[in-house]
């Protein structure tokens, strides 16, 4: 099971996000077969099997085991992924672009750049779990208080001096590409 599976084909994706789909494959953290899932949920084995077909059918189930009861297999099922992700690629064939926005201090600028994070790591861990390599990411995440508007403009140009300082010391043009995306952005008040 992955720790994510960030979702592309838009009939996964409504999949995924159908009430009961979405219930079973909370559910499915733990294997369970149709009957026990059944059980669980409050819903009749043969519907609960209908909806687990489904989601097999775009991968978002696996088989971890069978059971052989006398002459009856039972299938037990797992989710893929602990977690899902619906890439914007899943919604519209037409993802906002980063590259389109003028104002890169824009809400919007930012998140058709984390759309487009999501799209290009998505499609690398897929190709990573499929070749069984794990693909080189970094990550930092922390939360910094601003006193003042200032104090932020003058955080934003020291890290970007730095930023701009290692990547030049670092950069050789014939080596692998990567990309760097640095963003802030408030804590929304419920998570604060």
């Amino acid at each position: 099971m992955q720790d994510v599976e960030v979702i592309e084909n838009p009939d996964a994706a409504a999949s995924a996000l159908d009430p009961v789909r979405a219930r079973l494959l909370r559910e499915l953290a733990e294997p369970a077969s149709a009957a026990g899932l059944a059980a669980r949920v409050g819903i009749a084995r043969q519907k609960v099997n209908y909806h687990l077909k489904t989601l097999e059918a775009h991968g978002l189930v696996q088989l971890a085991e069978e059971r052989r009861h006398g002459g009856i297999t039972e299938r037990v099922l797992q989710a893929s992924a602990a977690s899902y992700v619906v890439s914007p690629a899943a919604v519209t064939t037409s993802a906002a672009d980063p590259d389109a926005s003028a104002d890169h201090l824009s809400a919007g600028y930012l998140v058709a750049l984390a759309g487009r994070v999501v799209r290009e790591v998505g499609s690398l861990a897929r190709r990573g779990a499929a070749s069984g390599a794990r693909v080189p990411t970094l990550t930092i995440d922390t939360q910094i208080g601003f006193r003042s508007a200032a104090d932020r403009a003058a955080f934003a140009d020291d890290l970007t001096a730095a930023v701009l300082d290692l990547a030049a010391r670092y950069h050789h043009d014939d080596g692998r590409p990567h990309r760097l995306v640095v963003a802030a952005h408030p804590v929304p008040e419920e998570e604060s």
